[in-house]
């Protein structure tokens, strides 16, 4: 069993930044991989970030490539998500999860893949 608690939205305007932060809880963090994904309204939830359970390895969406940066501290239990250059486009729902695979190196972007979700946290991008 994992406990996912995201914080860190709120409201900000166009070229903005903001970070997402996610406190895990319940098995050996560093055991599995974390993802980040979103979901705005009307739309499904789509894969942004994810890093491998030793932080070495990131993946992003080319929606947020060079944007966005995904980083994890396994002493605090805790992934990240650095949001810079915040586009209108980028207001959703932001999600974290947890992949429980024994194969913490690969990361995964379906939805259905991962295990266990956070609550969720809005975020929203002004123009």
């Amino acid at each position: 069993q994992v406990q996912l608690v995201e914080s860190g939205g709120g409201l900000v305007q166009a070229g903005d930044s903001l970070r997402l932060s996610c406190t895990a809880s319940g098995r050996s963090f560093s055991s599995y991989a974390m993802g980040w994904f979103r979901q705005a309204p009307g739309k499904e939830r789509e894969f942004v970030a994810g890093v491998s359970g030793s932080g070495v390895r990131q993946y992003y969406s080319d929606s947020v490539k060079g944007r966005f940066t995904v980083s994890r501290d396994n002493a605090k239990n805790t992934v990240y998500l650095q949001m810079n250059s915040l586009k209108p486009e980028d207001t959703a729902v932001y999600y974290c999860a947890a992949d429980l695979t024994p194969v913490a190196w690969v990361i995964r972007t379906t939805p259905g893949e991962y295990n266990y979700w956070g609550q969720g946290t809005l975020v929203t991008v002004s123009s």
